[in-house]
């Protein structure tokens, strides 16, 4: 496992959810020595990086939804994925089918966000989508959560 761990970008820089790196933007956790590998952040520990993205997927619901899907606000599985990885960057429908699956819900659907435990969900499903496997804990993702 530790070898993996080597290998796969999202967990050596202990950025699980692959956050891009913006100097603009100083996430608390980033490793101060090397905030980034020149594209994603790096952290010191999966927690903050767990932390960033649960900070990031609960300020989507404050933002402007696709049209005629879902609430007001990105909160659904399709606007979340489309919004995390975009079409440009990734093969988003098969992204989407994932975590849908995952949640156990019609990815046209709202889900509730600000639920933790529907949160931790759809965070562990997002970090097996990036990396491959979701080797993290419930425990540490819910850790994550609430740091942030």
């Amino acid at each position: 496992m530790a070898k993996l761990f080597c290998e796969l970008r999202g967990l050596r820089n202990n950025n699980p959810g692959n956050i891009d790196y913006h100097a603009s933007n100083p996430w608390n956790g980033l490793d101060s020595a090397k905030p980034s590998d020149g594209r994603f952040c790096r952290f010191i520990s999966p927690e903050y990086g767990i932390r960033a993205m649960a900070r990031v997927l609960r300020n989507y619901t404050k933002r402007d939804g696709l049209p005629g899907v879902g609430g007001p606000g990105i909160d659904t599985v399709q606007e979340v994925i489309n919004r995390w990885a975009p079409p440009s960057e990734n093969v988003t429908s098969a992204y989407v089918a994932q975590v849908a699956k995952a949640l156990g819900v019609n990815p046209d659907i709202p889900i509730n966000i600000a639920d933790r435990t529907t949160l931790a969900t759809l965070i562990a499903a997002i970090i097996r989508h990036e990396n491959g496997l979701q080797p993290y804990s419930v425990e540490l993702i819910l850790r994550g959560i609430d740091m942030a």
